[in-house]
């Protein structure tokens, strides 16, 4: 599909952002991204930074899919798809930094740009699994307390689960690439998580416009940790019940 298809007018907002200092970086950033709605480039702007957010780039997509499903309602679902795709591949682009060049540039990625700090477990670097997620689920049903451990137990789900959350994918994708999950399990799994988080984003926007989009940036994070948590319960109860 060409990307001319989509024709994408986002509205412009009066005044642009609102100038935030020099050493807000990261604020700085996502203005930067959000900019990309309002050009003739938006569509390849999704692309190239579903890709590249998977593996290096800090700021989720989600941050551009929201302006762009509300220019264009009816093509929602292949704004969703394309941020999908991307998503995926540079997924694997993570996954290939994680197994060949996890102590050179995939800890750089992880300490520096996911901001994540590690800690030697058995011989290597590792990372502490968030407290909540102990608390909630429990250390023995994770399989350990940090995520190699988890990634021991778990596998592939680590990928599914963790795709559908705010924490940062490159996380995930260069990860898993440590932990040699197999590969076309890997990528099944994250056009699953991926698929279904865009999907349903996209879907919100399209369905309830503008308050939708207040909302969802507004509590994001809250309403992502929420779902998995009601995702993992769900298994715990069939896991039970059968």
């Amino acid at each position: 599909m060409a990307s001319h298809e989509i024709e994408i007018t986002a509205p412009v907002t009066a005044g642009g952002p609102p100038p935030v200092p020099r050493w807000a970086l990261h604020r700085r950033m996502y203005n930067w991204v959000l900019h990309w709605a309002e050009t003739p480039y938006a569509l390849p702007a999704l692309v190239v930074m579903s890709f590249v957010e998977s593996s290096v780039f800090p700021i989720p997509p989600d941050v551009l899919l929201i302006p762009l499903v509300l220019a264009a309602t009816t093509r929602w679902w292949r704004l969703a798809a394309w941020c999908t795709a991307a998503s995926v591949i540079g997924g694997l682009f993570g996954y290939l930094i994680g197994f060949v060049a996890w102590e050179t540039v995939g800890v750089w990625i992880v300490e520096h740009l996911a901001h994540v700090e590690l800690v030697p477990v058995n011989g290597r670097p590792d990372i502490a699994m968030p407290p909540y997620l102990l608390q909630v689920i429990g250390e023995d049903r994770l399989g350990g307390s940090y995520l190699f451990q988890v990634y021991d137990h778990w596998n592939a789900w680590i990928v599914f689960i963790f795709g559908l959350t705010p924490l940062p994918y490159k996380l995930v994708t260069i990860t898993a690439g440590v932990a040699q999950v197999d590969l076309a399990i890997f990528t099944i799994a994250s056009i699953a998580s991926r698929g279904l988080r865009f999907f349903v984003v996209a879907w919100i926007i399209r369905t309830w416009g503008p308050p939708a989009r207040e909302f969802v940036e507004r509590y994001f994070n809250l309403l992502a940790v929420a779902f998995v948590l009601l995702l993992i319960g769900g298994f715990a109860v069939v896991k039970f019940v059968l």
